[in-house]
C-alpha cells in the first residue's frame, strides 16, 4: 500500500473518523484507513508517521511484534476519539513522535502527552540533538547511559573540534579527557595528548560517547574497472593511517569522466555518499599542487584527487595529501563550513553553509488555506518577516518566533533585512500574501540578492550588506493560493480558458504601458483578471480600464467582483461591464472580466472550455 508523505491515519468508530477528517487539513495526502492490524503490519516499514485514533491498548498490542529499532521504527501517536489528547507512544525523539504529537495538539487545540524523560525535565535529548545537527552517533548502546548522566547531573561536558552552538546544559570543555561527549572526526582525539589514555581518575568519565561530524570530503582518482571493494579498502586504510573516522565522510569528489565508473558508484551507493564531479578546466585551475604526467596523459588533468577534494570542500588546504594504493588515489579535505543541516550535501555545504530563506505564500491568509509544507517552513524558521496585515492572519504559527513587521510600502526594506538575517546563519521566512511569485515577494527577494551580490563584487561600491555571499544562501519559494485562484473559486469557473492577469497599479509600471496591455488582452478575447483595481491615489484607473474593455466587449459581458476572498469580510458580486462601477471596488478587490463566451448560471460565472464541441 502506498502511503503518500509516509503518514497514515487509522480510526475505528464514526467519531474517530470525524477526528481523522479534521486531521486531513494538516495532512491532506495521508490516507484515512479503517483500522485493521494486517494493514498496520503491511505499511509499518514504509511509513514515517502512524496516527491512531483509538484506545492506546489496541495500538500497543498491534505494534508490539513490529517494533525493531529506535533508528528505524516510525513515529506512533495515539489520539482519543474526541481529539482532546495526542499521546507520543513510540519513536518520540528520532522518529519525531513528540513533535508530531505537539503539532497535532496545537492544530486540534488539544493536549500533547509527552513522557520521554529529557522532555519532561526540559533537557536536550542527545540523540535528537545529534540528528538535528548532522552528527552521527558512533555507539548507540551508550546513548541511554549518557542520557541518564544528563538527567542525574543536569548537564553534560562536551568536547568539540567544530564550531557548533550548544544548548545551555551542554558545557564545553577544552580537554577531551573530561568530556562525556566528543564531537570529532578523529578516531582517537587522545593520540596527540602527552597524557593519552593511561591516565585514570575519578574526575574522568568512565564512558564517552563519540558524535561524528560529516565534514570530510574524499578526493578520489581510480583506474577504470576498479572494484568498489578495492576503493573501500583503500579509503579505510588511509583513514586508519591518519586517525580519521569513516563515519565523518561527507561526500566524494572526482573528475567528470568517472561519473559512470561502476565501482565508484557502487561504493557511494552502499554508504549513501554523494559524488561531486569537476571537469578538467576546473581541476587544472587549482594551483600549488603536484602534477602527475600519468594522470595528465589519461585524463588531461594535472591531478584529480587533491584538486577535487579542495574544490568540493571549499577550502585551500588538504587534511590528507594524496595516497596511492593500488588502483586508487585518495586525498582528504575538511569542509570549509560544516553544516549542521542533514539536507543534501551539495545544496547545503559547501555551497550553502549559511542560512536559508523561505519565501512563503500564505494564500488568502487563514491557516487552513496554507499548505502543510508552508506551515512547516514557518515553524522551522527562526525569524518571520512580513507585512503586518498578513502576519496578523497567521498568529498561531508565530509563537516563540522573532517577528519583523513593516508597512505596505516597505517591501525592499523587508527583503534586505531577510537576506541580512539569513547571511548571519538564521532560517528566515519571508511572508507573502497569495502566491509569492504573482505580484508578490519572490521576485523582489531575488532582485535584492542579485543587486547586493553585484555590489559586493564591485571594488568601487560598498554593499549595504557587508560580506554578502548570496550564492551561498539556500532559497526556496513555497507557493500559495493566489488571489486569482481564490476569487475564481468563489465565482465558479471563470478561468476555464485562456486568461490574462493585469495590475492597474501604476506605482511601478507606467499607466501608458498598462493601457496597451489592457487593449491587447481585450482585443485577443482573454478572460481578464484585474489586480489592484482602485485605491485612494488612483480612483479613476478602473473607470479607464472599463472604457478600454468596452471597445472590444459587450456591455453584457459577465464581471465578477470579489473582495477579501476566503476571509471574514468576504463579498462576492456577479454583474456585467455595464453595471460594474455601481459596486464598491478597492485595493482588497479582484475583478474578473469574462470573454465573449463567458456566461452566468445559477449565480455562478462560467467560461466554457469547449468540451461541448468534442465528439
Amino acid at each position: 500500500m502506498n502511503t503518500e508523505n509516509n503518514t497514515a491515519i487509522f480510526y475505528i468508530t464514526d467519531n474517530g473518523l470525524k477526528t481523522a477528517e479534521r486531521l486531513k487539513v494538516l495532512y491532506p495526502d495521508a490516507p484515512v484507513l479503517k483500522f485493521k492490524s494486517e494493514i498496520v503490519s503491511e505499511i509499518w516499514n514504509e511509513s514515517r508517521n502512524l496516527i491512531f485514533i483509538m484506545a492506546a491498548g489496541i495500538v500497543v498490542r498491534t505494534i508490539a511484534p513490529l517494533i525493531k529499532d529506535k533508528k528505524t521504527d516510525p513515529s506512533v501517536v495515539v489520539l482519543d476519539e474526541k481529539g482532546e489528547y495526542a499521546i507520543s507512544l513510540l519513536s518520540g525523539h528520532l522518529g519525531g513522535a513528540n513533535e508530531l504529537a505537539k503539532k497535532i495538539a496545537e492544530f486540534l487545540k488539544a493536549e500533547a502527552i509527552i513522557t520521554t524523560a529529557s522532555d519532561v525535565n526540559n533537557l536536550t535529548s542527545i540523540d535528537l540533538w545529534a540528528k538535528e545537527n548532522n552528527l552521527v552517533i558512533e555507539d548507540w548502546e551508550l546513548v541511554p547511559q549518557i542520557g541518564t548522566r544528563l538527567l542525574n547531573n543536569g548537564a553534560l561536558r562536551i568536547f568539540s573540534e567544530i564550531q557548533i552552538e550548544l544548548p545551555d546544559e551542554f558545557l564545553k570543555v577544552s580537554d577531551p579527557r573530561f568530556a562525556d561527549v566528543l564531537i570529532t572526526n578523529k578516531k582517537d582525539p587522545f593520540t596527540d595528548s602527552p597524557i593519552h589514555r593511561f591516565t585514570h581518575s575519578s574526575i574522568y568519565p568512565s564512558t564517552q560517547l563519540y558524535l561524528r561530524p560529516k565534514n570530510l570530503v574524499i578526493g578520489i582518482g581510480c583506474n577504470s574497472g576498479t572494484s568498489d571493494k578495492e576503493i573501500a579498502e583503500a579509503i579505510k586504510a588511509v583513514f586508519d593511517e591518519n586517525n580519521l573516522s569513516f563515519l565523518s565522510i561527507h561526500s566524494i569528489a572526482t573528475i567528470d569522466i568517472k561519473e559512470d565508473e561502476e565501482g565508484l558508484n557502487a561504493f557511494a551507493e552502499k554508504y549513501n555518499f554523494k559524488i561531486k564531479t569537476f571537469n578538467v578546466d576546473e581541476l587544472n585551475a587549482v594551483e600549488g599542487l603536484q602534477k602527475s604526467d600519468v594522470v595528465f596523459k589519461a585524463t588531461g588533468a594535472n591531478a584529480v584527487s587533491e584538486p577535487a577534494a579542495l574544490l568540493a570542500s571549499g577550502t585551500s588546504e588538504l587534511l590528507v595529501p594524496k595516497y596511492k594504493l593500488g588502483n586508487v588515489t585518495i586525498a582528504v579535505a575538511e569542509l570549509n563550513h560544516f553544516t549542521t543541516s542533514p539536507l543534501h550535501p551539495f545544496t547545503t555545504s559547501p555551497l550553502h553553509p549559511f542560512g536559508r530563506i523561505y519565501i512563503v505564500g500564505t494564500g488568502p491568509g487563514s491557516i487552513e488555506h496554507l499548505t502543510p509544507y508552508a506551515q512547516d517552513a514557518i515553524r522551522k524558521s527562526d525569524v518571520i518577516v512580513g507585512y503586518g496585515t498578513y502576519l496578523d492572519l497567521i498568529q498561531e504559527l508565530l509563537k516563540d518566533k522573532e517577528v519583523i513587521s513593516t508597512g505596505m510600502t516597505k517591501e525592499v526594506e523587508r527583503c534586505k533585512r531577510a537576506v541580512e538575517l539569513a547571511m548571519s546563519g538564521k532560517t528566515v521566512s519571508v511572508i507573502s500574501g497569495g502566491d509569492p511569485g504573482i505580484y508578490a515577494m519572490a521576485g523582489l527577494v531575488f532582485e535584492v540578492l542579485r543587486a547586493e551580490a553585484r555590489k559586493s563584487r564591485s571594488a568601487e561600491v560598498t554593499s549595504e550588506l557587508p560580506n554578502l555571499q548570496t550564492s551561498k544562501l539556500a532559497i526556496e519559494v513555497i507557493p500559495g493560493i493566489s488571489a486569482l485562484n481564490a476569487c475564481a473559486a468563489r465565482l465558479g469557473a471563470p478561468l476555464m480558458h485562456d486568461f490574462a492577469v493585469i495590475s492597474l497599479s501604476d506605482r511601478l509600471t507606467p499607466w501608458e504601458l498598462i493601457e496597451k496591455r489592457l487593449a491587447a488582452a481585450a482585443m485577443s478575447d482573454f478572460v481578464i483578471v484585474l489586480y489592484n483595481p482602485k485605491s485612494m491615489g488612483r480612483p479613476g484607473h478602473i473607470n479607464k480600464a472599463r472604457a478600454i474593455l468596452l471597445r472590444y466587449r459587450s456591455t453584457e459581458t459577465p464581471v465578477g467582483i470579489v473582495k477579501s476572498a476566503m476571509r471574514e469580510n468576504e463579498r462576492i458580486i456577479i454583474t456585467n461591464l455595464r453595471d460594474m462601477l455601481n459596486y464598491d471596488i478597492d485595493m482588497q478587490t479582484t475583478v474578473i472580466v469574462g470573454n465573449s463566451q463567458t456566461f452566468t448560471w445559477n449565480n455562478y460565472m462560467i467560461t466554457p472550455r469547449g468540451y461541448e464541441n468534442k465528439k
